[in-house]
C-alpha cells in the first residue's frame, strides 16, 4: 500500500486537499492510505525516519511559513529518505517551478491551487499516474491482488507475504505481511491452489512462504518466520516441508 503524505500550512486548503485524497482513494480504489496531513514540515521529516519502508506519494506547499524550510527544502530531505517516492508541489506562484531544477529534486507535477476545480482535477490525475506507474512496476514483480471490501482492492507483493492463516472468523484469512496484517474473504485451498511455490501448506490453518522461513523447530512442530511470527506445523507435513527446503 502506499502511503501519501500532506505538507500545507494553510488549514483550509490542508482539509480541502485531504478530502480530495481520501475521496478518491475510496472511489477509485487506489492501494494507498493517508498517512500524514500536518503543517509542520518537521513532524513529516521525522514520520519518514521512524516508519517509512519503499515509496511514498507526497503533496507538498511550497511556501509554508518556516524560517528555516520551504516545500523545496523538504522534499530535498525526503529524498534522503526515500529516493524514488513521488513528489508533487502545490503552490500559488507559479513563478517558482524553475527552482524544481535548481534544487535538483525530481517532482511528478506542480498544481496551481488558485483554481479549486483544476486542483481537483490535477490531483486526481497525479494520483492516477502514480496508481498506473506502481501497476507498471508490479509487471516485473509478483503480487497477489485481493479484495478487502467493496471500495478497497490490495495489491501485496508476494516476496513480502510471510504467511496466510485461517481467522476466527467465520470464512476469512489473514495476510501477515512484513509491514502489514490484513483480513479478507477467501478460502485457504484456493490461496493454495493460486499460489503455488513458494508457499506450503504446513497446517490446516497455515500457509507459509518458504522463502520468509528463518527456522524449523522440529521438536515442537514450529515454523518460525522472519520477523519471529510463528506457525504450527503437523509432523508430516513438517517432515514435506523440510524436504521442500532440502534441509
Amino acid at each position: 500500500m502506499l502511503p501519501v503524505y500532506v505538507c500545507e500550512d494553510n488549514r483550509v486548503q490542508r482539509e480541502r486537499l485531504t478530502k480530495y485524497i481520501q475521496d478518491y482513494i475510496m472511489v477509485e480504489r487506489f492501494d494507498m492510505e493517508l498517512k500524514l496531513a500536518t503543517a509542520d514540515p518537521y513532524e513529516m521529516l521525522e514520520q519518514l525516519k521512524s516508519n517509512h519502508q519503499g515509496k511514498g506519494l507526497y503533496f507538498l506547499d511550497i511556501d509554508l511559513q518556516q524560517p528555516d524550510m520551504n516545500g523545496f527544502e523538504l522534499a530535498t530531505e525526503i529524498r534522503k529518505v526515500d529516493p524514488r517516492g513521488f513528489i508533487i508541489f502545490i503552490t500559488t506562484h507559479a513563478e517558482l517551478t524553475y527552482l524544481t531544477f535548481t534544487y535538483k529534486v525530481e517532482a511528478l507535477d506542480y498544481i496551481i491551487k488558485d483554481n479549486i476545480n483544476e486542483l481537483q482535477e490535477r490531483v486526481l490525475n497525479c494520483m492516477k499516474s502514480v496508481d498506473q506507474r506502481m501497476m507498471d512496476d508490479k509487471e516485473t514483480e509478483k503480487y497477489f491482488t485481493f479484495q478487502v471490501s467493496d471500495k478497497k482492492i490490495i495489491h501485496e507483493k508476494m516476496d513480502d507475504i510471510l504467511f496466510f492463516e485461517t481467522s476466527s472468523k467465520i470464512h476469512k484469512i489473514i495476510l501477515h505481511g512484513k509491514n502489514r496484517q490484513t483480513e479478507f474473504y477467501a478460502k485457504m485451498k484456493e490461496i493454495e491452489k493460486l499460489l503455488g511455490e513458494p508457499f506450503y501448506r504446513c497446517h490446516r490453518s497455515y500457509l507459509v512462504n518458504k522463502d520468509n522461513i528463518s527456522e524449523l523447530d522440529l521438536a515442537n512442530g514450529v515454523v518460525v518466520m522472519s520477523n519471529g511470527e510463528e506457525c504450527i506445523a503437523s509432523a508430516k507435513l513438517m517432515r514435506g516441508l523440510k524436504v521442500k527446503m532440502k534441509i
